[in-house]
């Protein structure tokens, strides 16, 4: 009996002609397992041939629905503003209304805002694609405070050993410390002229979305790396080596990877101002040859000791005792992003300069959780 693992798509609502399509194949299928197994027999070869025939029709419109669905992902060109519009949700188009002042004012949603949940997962989103060293953070996109436990081992590690029968097994301590994640309110306030607003081919959503989370990622990134009196960044963290002069060798560079254990190595990426880039790119080995290489799989292109290169304007220069250079597995570091992204429309405040201000908050904060994933390197 051939187990059939193609799924069809219950719903009492009408089907799109494509989905009614699969799922009349999908009983064609059926019928041929079926018929076989009522009769106590295997398929014949014109059977066969039919099931393989309707699991590539099948395969083709599964194909073609996802293209269809990516295809509504873009957007249309100047000129087609009006086909965008209609796939947009209800909440969206109302939104867009009161913004431009066609609706004098708009329901609360679930989220606590005025704006409605599809177009905060879009700034979430957003702010992932701005940010890439956020998004290689352990995320929680949560609403109240998250305590993590942290293992301090102190001077006994738990171990395990090989025990005979009747004997103790020897004892060892630890202790567990707790990190907090709690809320901070970020604010953040984008401009909108109304000349632009008003025009037919201009796409007002993307624009307030590409805003407000450029400005929340850019906040991010910076008290990721440097953190502050409220969230805590990379510069917190504990295990640091200081380098011997007032550069960087390639052997210091060792001496930062190898600090990391083999188990995070996988996940380890390089951290670094540009300007501490460009003053490794001249490192070579002693052959002559660079240290590093142009990697074109890598997301910004470089590779150090076969790890991939971020590079940030928010890390430190290489000034006496900064740290200047990260590296590990960035998931140590724990960041924390409520749903709840409130977004105002100030229709009145900045009338006289014929535009609309869009305020945006969000509720962050940020902590280094797993310390054994990170390492940082300091100038002397």
């Amino acid at each position: 009996m051939i187990n059939v693992q193609i799924k069809k798509v219950k719903e009492t609502r009408a089907l799109p002609p494509l989905m009614e399509k699969r799922n009349d194949l999908i009983e064609e299928m059926e019928s041929l397992t079926n018929k076989a197994t009522e009769e106590t027999r295997a398929l014949n070869e014109e059977e066969i041939a039919r099931f393989n025939a309707i699991k590539e029709e099948i395969r083709a419109l599964d194909e073609t629905m996802k293209l269809e669905e990516e295809t509504r992902q873009y957007i249309m060109a100047p000129g087609k503003k009006k086909d965008v519009e209609e796939t947009r949700s209800l909440e969206e188009t109302n939104f867009l209304k009161y913004v431009k002042g066609e609706e004098r004012a708009l329901s609360v949603g679930d989220n606590g805002g005025i704006i409605p949940q599809t177009i905060v997962n879009k700034i979430i989103v957003k702010v992932k694609e701005l940010s890439p060293i956020y998004s290689l953070t352990t995320i929680y996109n949560v609403n109240g405070d998250l305590i993590f436990p942290v293992y301090d081992e102190g001077g006994s590690a738990i171990v395990a050993d090989y025990v005979e029968d009747l004997t103790e097994l020897n004892e060892s301590t630890g202790k567990f410390t707790t990190v907090k994640l709690t809320n901070y309110i970020v604010g953040c306030l984008a401009k909108v002229s109304k000349s632009l607003i008003n025009r037919q081919d201009f796409d007002l959503l993307s624009f307030i979305v590409d805003r407000v989370a450029l400005a929340i990622s850019q906040f991010i990134e910076r008290e990721l790396i440097t953190g502050s009196t409220k969230m805590s960044g990379l510069e917190t963290c504990a295990n640091v080596l200081t380098t011997a002069g007032a550069t960087i060798s390639a052997d210091e560079l060792i001496d930062v990877q190898m600090e990391i254990p083999e188990i995070y190595q996988p996940g380890a990426v390089w951290i670094m101002h540009k300007s501490t880039l460009k003053s490794l790119r001249k490192l070579k080995d002693t052959t002559g040859e660079y240290l590093l290489n142009k990697d074109l799989t890598t997301a910004f292109g470089w590779s150090l000791l076969g790890k991939p290169v971020y590079i940030t304007e928010s890390c430190n220069v290489m000034l006496t005792g900064k740290k200047v250079v990260f590296y590990g597995d960035m998931s140590g570091l724990y960041t924390k992003l409520t749903k709840n992204v409130e977004l105002q429309i100030l229709n009145e405040k900045y009338a006289t300069q014929h535009a609309v201000g869009c305020v945006g908050y969000v509720e962050l904060d940020s902590k280094i959780v797993e310390p054994q994933k990170l390492v940082a390197l300091k100038m002397k």
